[in-house]
């Protein structure tokens, strides 16, 4: 069961957005998808408390017992999680424990630079760095921009690829309103979101075991 964590230490970097469009892009393939949230906000649940009964189904967390143990629900072929801002220390640890996939969303701005800097080199720091394979996904970005140049130009300063570069549409903000996702209406509708979500997708098939992210040199 692949577990794919969506994560940045730095919040408003369109966390929510990607983990809901990609458990949306998981369900549509036929995909058991579950989403958990764990940001203190629940973007994601909140969300999910929006979808129509028509859309292809998305789980929540099942929670068990009188300790309130959450896990995913029987059946569940694939977990997208949505992790919280501010991720370090023992609860990114925990997270990194049960993740196969890392995908880092950030935006072509200098203090998201910084902190995926500082994220990428904690992941790779990390005992669990030879079996996770990390993603970096820009969102937000804006065609032709010295901003998008520069988020290009740092990229691939760092030894995670950049798998995706969403650009800046109310697509999104307005499909989330409905507790929809780009795979939920026509295509025609979002002919060009959807053609940039094909080389994120084709990355999260490849098998498992391919390009994990190199330790970081003593």
């Amino acid at each position: 069961m692949p577990v794919i964590a969506i994560a940045n230490p730095k919040g408003g970097v369109g966390k929510s957005t990607l983990a809901t469009n990609l458990a949306g892009a998981l369900a549509a393939r036929g995909h058991a998808v579950m989403l958990g949230d764990l940001d203190r906000q629940q973007s994601a649940r909140q969300w999910l408390g929006l979808r129509p009964a028509v859309a292809p189904h998305i789980a929540t967390w099942e929670i068990r017992g009188a300790t309130g143990q959450v896990r995913p629900p029987k059946g569940v072929s694939h977990v997208v999680i949505d992790a919280p801002a501010g991720l370090h220390g023992k609860k990114l640890d925990a997270l990194l424990q049960v993740s196969d996939q890392v995908l880092i969303p950030l935006q072509p701005s200098l203090f998201d630079i910084q902190a995926t800097h500082a994220f990428v080199n904690e992941l790779r720091a990390h005992r669990r760095a030879d079996k996770l394979r990390v993603g970096l996904v820009g969102m937000r970005v804006k065609d032709h921009t010295i901003a998008q140049e520069r988020l290009q130009e740092y990229a691939a300063t760092l030894p995670a690829p950049m798998v995706a570069t969403l650009r800046d549409t109310q697509n999104y903000v307005h499909l989330a309103a409905h507790g929809l996702t780009l795979w939920d209406v026509a295509p025609s509708r979002v002919e060009r979101d959807l053609t940039q979500w094909q080389p994120l997708l084709a990355w999260l098939e490849t098998p498992a075991g391919a390009a994990p992210l190199p330790p970081k040199t003593p």
